[in-house]
């Protein structure tokens, strides 16, 4: 299956290099662009499209990046991420004053930028930002995008089986809720959950293996002693793995 890009992220420069740098940058990590050379293109794309995040450049031409983030917000409250030239720090004040999220500095380093555009949109969608938000389930860094059936694991997409979809769907939808396999199978398979502890623990333990850092000792899918598996926000994958109780057959 192809990977169609979950986020929509317009670009405004009217410098042509940046946006082309830019554009690459955001590619590479699955995201659709769109790009605007001046603010008025930036409002009418923002009017007529789905966008999720803004990089706006400050010194523009005509409309600045400051008249054109107080017109956004007059249409949207997606997430605004300044383009910033060293010694504009009075125009960063003024911008994040009227609405401006976060700001980046010229010459862009792309790991800071990858990293503040995930910030900035993990955020946005947790708040229920957006018309995506109805169809985005988003847990810790796992996003599940029902529209486009698409799953991601830190922004890189994830490829699923149907079935192992389905559960991963069922278990986000109700989060710290632990179900029985006998249950995940009747809502996942639509049959009679006889004799199907051992189908769902062989899914469970390929789904682990796709959407967990370590799927030994797994924070995000979760076995609970005696009562099934649930779904749970596994917090920063720079911390420490979260301790679970041993699984008994689903993790062998």
């Amino acid at each position: 299956m192809d990977y169609i890009p979950m986020y929509n992220i317009l670009i405004c420069d009217d410098e042509r290099d940046i946006v082309s740098a830019l554009e690459i940058y955001l590619k590479a990590d699955g995201y659709k662009t769109y790009k605007a050379y001046n603010g008025n293109e930036a409002v009418s794309i923002i009017a007529d499209e789905e966008i999720h995040l803004v990089l706006l450049d400050i010194m523009m031409p005509g409309m600045d990046g400051i008249e054109t983030i107080s017109k956004i917000r007059q249409i949207s409250n997606v997430p605004v991420i300044f383009l910033t030239a060293k010694g504009e720090d009075a125009d960063k004040v003024l911008g994040l004053n009227i609405g401006a999220d976060d700001y980046v500095t010229k010459p862009f380093n792309p790991v800071e930028l990858q990293a503040r555009v995930k910030s900035q949109l993990r955020r946005y969608l947790k708040l229920g930002g957006g018309n995506v938000h109805d169809d985005l389930l988003v847990m810790g860094e796992i996003s599940l995008n029902d529209r486009a059936k698409e799953v991601t694991l830190d922004g890189m997409p994830v490829q699923l089986t149907k079935t192992e979809y389905d559960i991963l769907k069922f278990l986000m939808q109700n989060p710290g809720e632990a179900f029985s396999p006998q249950k995940i199978y009747q809502k996942v398979w639509k049959g009679e959950p006889f004799g199907t502890e051992n189908t769902v623990a062989v899914h469970i333990r390929h789904l682990r293996e796709k959407i967990e850092y370590d799927p030994a000792n797994p924070r995000y899918l979760i076995a609970v002693w005696g009562r099934g598996y649930k779904m749970e926000d596994g917090g920063s994958k720079k911390g420490n793995h979260q301790k679970v109780l041993q699984e008994t057959g689903a993790n062998k």
